[in-house]
């Protein structure tokens, strides 16, 4: 039986990622680990697109993950971990991800080839140095004009559930007094729960 005949049946004909049913081609997860059709994905051209050009990425079409992620076809999982772990700073996927158990071997895999999107990782830190992560709760540690709301949000004051701005390690997002706002890296100190 050949590979493509194999992921055809093994998927039911949608593709493992997204579910799409057209357009669907067998994709090797890299690095090889030559274990047959299940070092394969069957995948539609938009989930090859998006995996292959990050700057094409839509993060809502990844929300498929959510159903995906628990596929026990090794390449599959693989995958969807480097998907979500792509897009981790979206606050969402981060919450998969800590969800998500993969075994050692195939944790090594999927991390074998996920060293490009560490090279892309924006870290942030706290005015300590200390790194922060999205849902990750700071403190602010001096009073701070908000711009366009009318507030001071005030020293001490805690924000739950940061988000991570992708593209700027100097941005954190969060809650103060109901309201949205971006707050400098430099004016919070990460808390201890």
């Amino acid at each position: 039986m050949s590979i493509q005949t194999d992921l055809q049946s093994r998927s039911g004909g949608v593709c493992e990622l997204c579910s799409a049913s057209e357009n669907l081609t067998e994709y090797e997860v890299k690095p090889a680990q030559n274990i047959g059709s299940d070092g394969y994905a069957l995948l539609c051209e938009n989930c090859i697109q998006q995996i292959e050009e990050p700057k094409a990425m839509d993060p809502n079409h990844w929300r498929s993950l959510n159903d995906s992620m628990w596929n026990e076809v090794p390449a599959v999982k693989v995958l969807a971990y480097r998907m979500l772990f792509r897009l981790r700073n979206e606050g969402w996927p981060q919450d998969l991800l800590d969800m998500l158990y993969l075994d050692e071997d195939t944790k090594a895999w999927a991390d074998a080839g996920a060293e490009v999107f560490l090279e892309e990782k924006v870290i942030h830190k706290d005015c300590n140095g200390a790194i922060l992560e999205a849902g990750d709760t700071v403190t602010l540690i001096q009073d701070l004009k908000v711009k366009g709301a009318g507030l001071t949000a005030k020293r001490g004051t805690a924000v739950r559930r940061i988000s991570l701005d992708p593209n700027n390690a100097a941005y954190v997002e969060g809650k103060v007094d109901g309201q949205h706002i971006v707050i400098l890296t430099k004016y919070v100190k990460k808390s201890n729960k």
